[in-house]
Protein backbone atom coordinates (compact mmCIF):
# COMPACT_ATOMS: atom_id res chain seq x y z
CA UNK A 1 0.00 0.00 0.00
CA UNK A 2 1.88 2.93 -1.34
CA UNK A 3 -0.05 5.47 0.74
CA UNK A 4 -0.45 6.69 4.57
CA UNK A 5 -2.31 8.73 6.17
CA UNK A 6 -0.57 9.58 10.14
CA UNK A 7 -2.72 11.21 11.94
CA UNK A 8 -1.95 14.47 14.55
CA UNK A 9 -3.69 12.59 17.18
CA UNK A 10 -0.45 12.30 19.07
CA UNK A 11 2.86 14.20 18.96
CA UNK A 12 5.08 11.44 17.63
CA UNK A 13 2.55 12.26 14.07
CA UNK A 14 4.66 15.15 12.72
CA UNK A 15 8.14 13.47 12.97
CA UNK A 16 6.59 9.89 11.96
CA UNK A 17 5.60 11.93 8.83
CA UNK A 18 9.46 13.14 8.27
CA UNK A 19 10.64 9.93 8.76
CA UNK A 20 8.57 8.17 6.16
CA UNK A 21 9.09 11.71 3.67
CA UNK A 22 12.87 10.98 4.02
CA UNK A 23 13.18 7.38 4.32
CA UNK A 24 10.52 5.42 2.24
CA UNK A 25 9.90 8.80 -0.45
CA UNK A 26 7.73 6.12 -2.39
CA UNK A 27 5.19 6.50 0.03
CA UNK A 28 2.40 9.09 -0.72
CA UNK A 29 2.53 10.12 2.85
CA UNK A 30 -0.23 12.82 4.63
CA UNK A 31 -1.12 14.10 7.86
CA UNK A 32 -4.86 13.36 8.85
CA UNK A 33 -6.66 14.85 12.47
CA UNK A 34 -5.61 18.20 11.14
CA UNK A 35 -7.51 20.18 12.98
CA UNK A 36 -5.67 24.01 12.57
CA UNK A 37 -3.61 26.41 10.54
CA UNK A 38 -0.55 25.57 12.84
CA UNK A 39 -0.81 21.43 12.75
CA UNK A 40 -1.25 21.94 8.95
CA UNK A 41 1.61 23.82 8.20
CA UNK A 42 3.64 21.63 10.23
CA UNK A 43 2.49 18.72 9.03
CA UNK A 44 3.08 20.15 4.91
CA UNK A 45 6.93 21.26 6.41
CA UNK A 46 7.59 17.58 7.43
CA UNK A 47 6.99 16.66 4.17
CA UNK A 48 3.23 15.67 4.11
CA UNK A 49 1.84 15.60 0.46
CA UNK A 50 -2.00 15.94 1.45
CA UNK A 51 -4.02 16.87 4.86
CA UNK A 52 -7.15 15.45 5.90
CA UNK A 53 -9.80 17.06 8.48
CA UNK A 54 -12.00 15.30 10.68
CA UNK A 55 -14.79 18.03 9.91
CA UNK A 56 -15.26 20.97 7.37
CA UNK A 57 -13.20 23.63 8.89
CA UNK A 58 -13.11 26.74 5.89
CA UNK A 59 -10.53 28.42 7.18
CA UNK A 60 -8.12 25.00 6.97
CA UNK A 61 -9.71 24.64 3.34
CA UNK A 62 -9.02 28.39 2.10
CA UNK A 63 -5.45 27.80 3.47
CA UNK A 64 -4.43 24.35 1.50
CA UNK A 65 -5.80 25.49 -1.85
CA UNK A 66 -3.64 28.89 -1.30
CA UNK A 67 -0.77 26.54 -0.86
CA UNK A 68 -2.32 23.97 -3.74
CA UNK A 69 -2.58 20.87 -1.73
CA UNK A 70 -4.63 18.40 -1.68
CA UNK A 71 -7.22 18.93 1.50
CA UNK A 72 -9.95 16.13 2.51
CA UNK A 73 -11.76 17.51 4.61
CA UNK A 74 -14.79 15.90 6.62
CA UNK A 75 -18.27 15.96 5.43
CA UNK A 76 -20.94 13.72 6.55
CA UNK A 77 -24.26 15.57 6.08
CA UNK A 78 -25.56 18.37 3.34
CA UNK A 79 -24.61 21.17 5.10
CA UNK A 80 -20.74 20.04 4.77
CA UNK A 81 -20.85 18.86 1.86
CA UNK A 82 -22.46 22.19 0.29
CA UNK A 83 -19.76 24.17 1.36
CA UNK A 84 -17.49 21.26 0.33
CA UNK A 85 -18.93 22.16 -3.57
CA UNK A 86 -19.26 25.82 -3.41
CA UNK A 87 -15.17 25.88 -2.54
CA UNK A 88 -14.61 23.95 -5.65
CA UNK A 89 -13.47 20.49 -4.05
CA UNK A 90 -13.95 17.42 -5.54
CA UNK A 91 -12.80 14.52 -2.89
CA UNK A 92 -14.13 15.01 0.89
CA UNK A 93 -13.66 12.59 3.67
CA UNK A 94 -16.74 10.46 4.98
CA UNK A 95 -15.82 10.26 8.68
CA UNK A 96 -16.82 8.66 10.60
CA UNK A 97 -18.21 6.13 7.97
CA UNK A 98 -20.30 3.28 9.42
CA UNK A 99 -21.70 5.69 12.37
CA UNK A 100 -22.85 8.01 9.64
CA UNK A 101 -24.94 5.25 7.49
CA UNK A 102 -22.04 3.09 5.92
CA UNK A 103 -22.30 3.04 1.97
CA UNK A 104 -25.91 3.53 2.12
CA UNK A 105 -25.12 7.29 3.45
CA UNK A 106 -22.91 8.02 1.37
CA UNK A 107 -25.21 6.73 -2.28
CA UNK A 108 -28.37 8.55 -0.26
CA UNK A 109 -26.25 11.67 -0.85
CA UNK A 110 -23.92 11.40 -3.55
CA UNK A 111 -26.66 12.09 -6.52
CA UNK A 112 -27.08 15.87 -5.06
CA UNK A 113 -23.49 16.30 -5.14
CA UNK A 114 -22.32 14.91 -8.63
CA UNK A 115 -18.80 16.59 -8.35
CA UNK A 116 -18.03 14.79 -4.67
CA UNK A 117 -16.51 11.65 -4.59
CA UNK A 118 -15.79 10.27 -1.10
CA UNK A 119 -12.64 8.64 1.05
CA UNK A 120 -14.74 6.93 3.90
CA UNK A 121 -12.93 6.01 7.00
CA UNK A 122 -14.10 4.71 10.15
CA UNK A 123 -15.38 1.13 10.59
CA UNK A 124 -13.55 0.33 7.47
CA UNK A 125 -11.73 -3.13 7.21
CA UNK A 126 -11.35 -6.12 4.71
CA UNK A 127 -14.79 -7.91 5.45
CA UNK A 128 -16.54 -4.31 4.43
CA UNK A 129 -13.74 -3.10 2.22
CA UNK A 130 -15.59 -3.71 -0.88
CA UNK A 131 -19.31 -2.71 0.03
CA UNK A 132 -17.84 0.87 0.05
CA UNK A 133 -15.46 0.58 -3.23
CA UNK A 134 -17.52 -1.45 -5.51
CA UNK A 135 -19.42 2.56 -5.45
CA UNK A 136 -17.62 4.53 -8.11
CA UNK A 137 -18.40 7.32 -6.12
CA UNK A 138 -15.66 6.14 -3.45
CA UNK A 139 -12.47 6.55 -4.57
CA UNK A 140 -10.44 5.34 -0.96
CA UNK A 141 -11.04 3.66 1.77
CA UNK A 142 -9.08 4.36 4.94
CA UNK A 143 -8.42 2.42 8.16
CA UNK A 144 -6.67 1.43 10.83
CA UNK A 145 -7.29 -1.80 11.06
CA UNK A 146 -3.91 -2.83 9.00
CA UNK A 147 -1.99 -1.11 11.62
CA UNK A 148 -3.67 -1.61 14.58
CA UNK A 149 -1.88 -0.22 18.09
CA UNK A 150 -0.85 -3.92 19.45
CA UNK A 151 0.94 -4.89 16.21
CA UNK A 152 3.01 -1.24 16.07
CA UNK A 153 3.67 -2.16 19.97
CA UNK A 154 4.49 -5.55 19.59
CA UNK A 155 6.63 -4.70 16.37
CA UNK A 156 4.59 -7.35 14.69
CA UNK A 157 5.44 -6.22 10.81
CA UNK A 158 4.95 -9.49 9.55
CA UNK A 159 1.30 -9.70 10.86
CA UNK A 160 1.21 -6.05 9.15
CA UNK A 161 1.92 -6.73 5.90
CA UNK A 162 0.26 -10.14 5.70
CA UNK A 163 -3.15 -7.31 6.42
CA UNK A 164 -1.76 -5.20 4.22
CA UNK A 165 -1.71 -7.41 1.40
CA UNK A 166 -5.18 -9.36 2.36
CA UNK A 167 -6.32 -5.92 1.82
CA UNK A 168 -5.21 -5.58 -1.07
CA UNK A 169 -6.08 -8.70 -2.28
CA UNK A 170 -9.54 -8.23 -1.65
CA UNK A 171 -9.61 -4.76 -3.41
CA UNK A 172 -8.23 -6.69 -6.44
CA UNK A 173 -10.39 -9.39 -6.25
CA UNK A 174 -8.84 -11.35 -8.76
CA UNK A 175 -10.33 -14.51 -10.33
CA UNK A 176 -10.68 -16.85 -13.41
CA UNK A 177 -13.16 -15.44 -15.90
CA UNK A 178 -12.40 -17.68 -18.85
CA UNK A 179 -10.30 -19.57 -21.03
CA UNK A 180 -10.08 -18.54 -25.15
CA UNK A 181 -8.99 -20.92 -27.61
CA UNK A 182 -8.19 -20.06 -30.58
CA UNK A 183 -9.92 -22.09 -33.17
CA UNK A 184 -9.03 -22.02 -37.01
CA UNK A 185 -12.52 -20.57 -38.54
CA UNK A 186 -16.03 -20.00 -37.64
CA UNK A 187 -16.68 -23.91 -38.27
CA UNK A 188 -14.45 -25.02 -35.53
CA UNK A 189 -15.27 -22.68 -33.24
CA UNK A 190 -18.82 -23.67 -33.21
CA UNK A 191 -18.38 -27.22 -33.32
CA UNK A 192 -15.71 -26.68 -29.90
CA UNK A 193 -18.08 -24.72 -28.21
CA UNK A 194 -20.44 -26.77 -28.55
CA UNK A 195 -19.06 -30.08 -27.73
CA UNK A 196 -17.90 -28.44 -24.61
CA UNK A 197 -21.68 -27.45 -24.07
CA UNK A 198 -23.01 -30.99 -24.65
CA UNK A 199 -20.51 -32.53 -22.37
CA UNK A 200 -20.57 -30.38 -19.15
CA UNK A 201 -24.30 -28.23 -19.62
CA UNK A 202 -23.19 -25.08 -20.50
CA UNK A 203 -25.32 -22.67 -22.16
CA UNK A 204 -24.06 -21.77 -26.41
CA UNK A 205 -23.49 -18.38 -27.31
CA UNK A 206 -23.00 -17.40 -30.54
CA UNK A 207 -21.13 -14.23 -31.16
CA UNK A 208 -18.98 -12.09 -34.06
CA UNK A 209 -15.96 -13.19 -32.91
CA UNK A 210 -16.31 -16.08 -31.01
CA UNK A 211 -18.72 -18.21 -29.20
CA UNK A 212 -19.08 -18.98 -25.90
CA UNK A 213 -19.88 -22.49 -24.14
CA UNK A 214 -21.09 -20.55 -20.84
CA UNK A 215 -18.94 -18.21 -19.32
CA UNK A 216 -16.49 -20.60 -19.24
CA UNK A 217 -14.60 -21.49 -22.56
CA UNK A 218 -14.65 -18.60 -25.67
CA UNK A 219 -13.67 -19.85 -28.77
CA UNK A 220 -12.01 -17.63 -30.80
CA UNK A 221 -13.60 -18.12 -34.66
CA UNK A 222 -10.38 -17.39 -35.76
CA UNK A 223 -6.40 -17.06 -34.56
CA UNK A 224 -5.87 -14.75 -31.99
CA UNK A 225 -3.71 -13.10 -29.16
CA UNK A 226 -1.60 -16.09 -27.43
CA UNK A 227 -0.79 -18.94 -29.49
CA UNK A 228 -2.92 -21.46 -27.75
CA UNK A 229 -5.32 -18.73 -26.72
CA UNK A 230 -5.68 -16.55 -23.95
CA UNK A 231 -6.92 -16.30 -20.15
CA UNK A 232 -8.66 -13.72 -18.61
CA UNK A 233 -8.88 -12.54 -14.97
CA UNK A 234 -11.61 -10.83 -13.51
CA UNK A 235 -11.01 -8.11 -11.04
CA UNK A 236 -13.10 -5.26 -9.26
CA UNK A 237 -11.09 -2.88 -10.81
CA UNK A 238 -9.38 -3.25 -14.22
CA UNK A 239 -7.27 0.67 -13.57
CA UNK A 240 -6.38 -0.36 -9.48
CA UNK A 241 -5.49 -3.60 -10.86
CA UNK A 242 -2.92 -2.14 -13.45
CA UNK A 243 -1.70 0.10 -11.06
CA UNK A 244 -0.74 -2.65 -8.28
CA UNK A 245 0.51 -5.41 -10.76
CA UNK A 246 2.79 -2.23 -12.84
CA UNK A 247 4.18 -1.85 -8.75
CA UNK A 248 5.39 -5.42 -9.55
CA UNK A 249 7.06 -4.56 -12.79
CA UNK A 250 4.04 -5.95 -14.77
CA UNK A 251 3.79 -4.13 -17.99
CA UNK A 252 0.21 -3.86 -20.22
CA UNK A 253 -0.14 -3.11 -24.16
CA UNK A 254 -1.69 -0.01 -24.07
CA UNK A 255 -2.84 -0.84 -27.62
CA UNK A 256 -5.30 -3.26 -26.05
CA UNK A 257 -7.09 -0.85 -23.90
CA UNK A 258 -10.71 -0.86 -23.64
CA UNK A 259 -12.60 1.91 -22.25
CA UNK A 260 -16.20 2.20 -20.82
CA UNK A 261 -17.88 5.84 -21.37
CA UNK A 262 -16.38 7.49 -18.05
CA UNK A 263 -13.09 6.73 -19.37
CA UNK A 264 -12.36 3.93 -17.22
CA UNK A 265 -10.91 0.85 -18.35
CA UNK A 266 -12.21 -2.36 -19.22
CA UNK A 267 -9.96 -4.72 -20.29
CA UNK A 268 -6.37 -4.67 -21.23
CA UNK A 269 -3.82 -7.33 -22.15
CA UNK A 270 -0.35 -7.99 -20.49
CA UNK A 271 2.56 -7.50 -22.70
CA UNK A 272 3.91 -11.09 -21.68
CA UNK A 273 2.14 -14.54 -22.11
CA UNK A 274 2.36 -17.54 -20.30
CA UNK A 275 2.56 -21.17 -21.63
CA UNK A 276 1.54 -20.14 -24.77
CA UNK A 277 -1.62 -17.80 -23.46
CA UNK A 278 -2.35 -14.33 -23.31
CA UNK A 279 -3.58 -12.87 -20.24
CA UNK A 280 -6.04 -10.07 -20.32
CA UNK A 281 -7.87 -8.46 -17.13
CA UNK A 282 -11.26 -7.17 -17.24
CA UNK A 283 -13.57 -5.60 -15.21
CA UNK A 284 -16.01 -7.44 -13.28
Amino acid sequence: LPAAEVTFRTAAGEEAIRRIAAEVPEVLVGAGTVLNLEQCDRALAAGAKFIVSPGYNEALVAHCQEKGVLVLPGCVNASDMTRAANAGLEYVKFFPAEQSGGVNGIKALAPVFPKLNFMPTGGVNTKNLMDYLGYDRIFACGGTWMVKKDLIEGEKWDEITRICKDAVKTMLGFELGHVGINCQDAGQAEQTAKALCAIFGFEYKAGNSSDFAGSAVECNKAPGRGAHGHIAIRTNNVDRAIYHLGLQGVKFDESSRKTDAKGRTKAIYLQEELGGFALHLVQK
